[in-house]
């Protein structure tokens, strides 16, 4: 209350926004597997997405075919959208990320809906994920994994000195 406040001339100076920030929604395309998870537990049912099946030829001489999901169209209505992140949450895949861009208002409510390519421009616009804490626990499923490889090249020290001592 003492100090002079000062106004930020926001289109002149950019805000310094903290990181991580919730800004809109980037689509990892390549990551999409159109399992519609996302648009199924939106609340506010403000993503649409539109896809088609194809079948993929066998990999092997008597294999059978394959179909995957082909995705057509990812649309997020933003005038719609109340930034809940629980399509963030429950994709998992990880194909959607919060993006720090804020900076896209319309003049029409009706172009508030972004289609797949402006969702995908975004998502360059996210930021790398934290580093993780050098002090930090190990993650368990690590650990799990270090134990049975330890336990695996145990098990092998002790046939190849097994078949050492058998041969002598």
């Amino acid at each position: 209350m003492t100090k002079k406040t000062v106004t930020a001339q926001y289109p002149e100076a950019q805000p310094e926004l903290p990181p991580r920030t919730r800004g809109v929604i980037g689509l990892f395309e390549e990551n999409c597997t159109v399992c519609m998870l996302c648009a199924r537990e939106c609340p506010d049912w403000c993503i649409y997405i539109d896809s088609h099946k194809e079948t993929a030829p066998a990999a092997a001489p008597g294999g059978r075919e394959r179909s995957r999901n082909v995705l057509d169209r990812f649309a997020i209505d933003f005038s719609l959208c109340m930034y809940c992140g629980i399509c963030i949450e429950v994709c998992p895949f990880d194909a959607l990320f919060w993006s720090p861009e804020f900076e896209y208002a319309e003049t029409d409510i009706r172009e508030l809906t972004h289609e797949r390519d402006k969702l995908r421009e975004w998502m360059w616009t996210v930021p790398a994920p934290p580093a993780l804490d050098p002090g930090a626990e190990e993650p368990k499923e690590i650990g799990a994994a270090r134990k049975a490889v330890e336990k695996l090249a145990a098990a092998q020290r002790k046939e190849r000195e097994q078949e050492q001592e058998g041969g002598e």
